[in-house]
């Protein structure tokens, strides 16, 4: 039987203040109703827990990738919050109609717009299905940046505890798309969402973004 999510939100805040210490920043900028699109980087496991905790809402939930059906908590807690399960690897419209019919309800959503967990740990190209998310909902995406969540196991095998770090920017919206170039529009949307994760991150996690003319025009304000 799924967690209820109040009940998750509390064990998922515990278990991380448990095992880490963590840092939010820029919480005022989630809201605390209505519909709202969390995009931030990823870099492991934990970053779910790192975007839905800080939320504090009980109606948060979000793409995954399906991969992660096989592990049986992590699927469990995804159940539990109504998560929606994404094939990377194919066009999948059923789970952009559904992200759609949970922000039309009002709800929390969060995604990973690189679409899978960065190797590296630097930015990845952005998946347009974000930016298409995002303009077709009109819901506001509120940017977050997070740091640590790479290599926490390795700092838990020396028994140190981890310092898990989430940021959070202010939000801002996409423009509904015009008539033509569709493509080149939802293009230059998903880098407007990236270059603003790429704004909260230290230098050192840029990747592809680094040096891009929008990242310096954000980092300049």
């Amino acid at each position: 039987m799924p967690m209820k999510p109040e009940t998750l939100l509390r064990l998922s805040t515990s278990f991380l203040h448990a095992i880490a210490d963590v840092e939010v920043e820029g919480r005022e900028h989630l809201p605390k109703t209505g519909a709202a699109i969390a995009a931030v980087n990823h870099l492991g496991l934990l970053d779910i827990l790192m975007g839905f905790a800080p939320s504090q809402r009980a109606d948060a939930t979000g793409w995954v990738a399906d991969k992660h059906r096989k592990n049986p908590l992590y699927a469990y807690i995804v159940n539990s919050v109504d998560g929606i399960w994404l094939d990377r690897e194919n066009p999948d419209l059923s789970s952009l109609r559904q992200a759609l019919s949970y922000l039309k309800e009002g709800r929390f959503f969060g995604i990973a717009p690189e679409g899978t967990r960065s190797p590296s740990g630097q930015l990845q190209q952005g998946k347009v299905g974000a930016a298409y998310l995002a303009i077709n909902s009109g819901a506001p995406i509120i940017p977050g940046g997070i740091t640590g969540t790479e290599n926490y196991g390795r700092t838990l095998l020396s028994l140190r505890k981890p310092k898990l770090r989430v940021r959070f920017g202010e939000p801002f919206t996409l423009p509904p798309l015009k008539r033509g170039k569709r493509q080149e529009q939802m293009r230059a949307g998903i880098t407007e969402i990236m270059c603003r994760i790429a704004a909260l991150l230290p230098e050192k996690y840029h990747g592809i973004y680094a040096g891009h003319p929008r990242l310096i025009e954000l980092m300049a304000d």
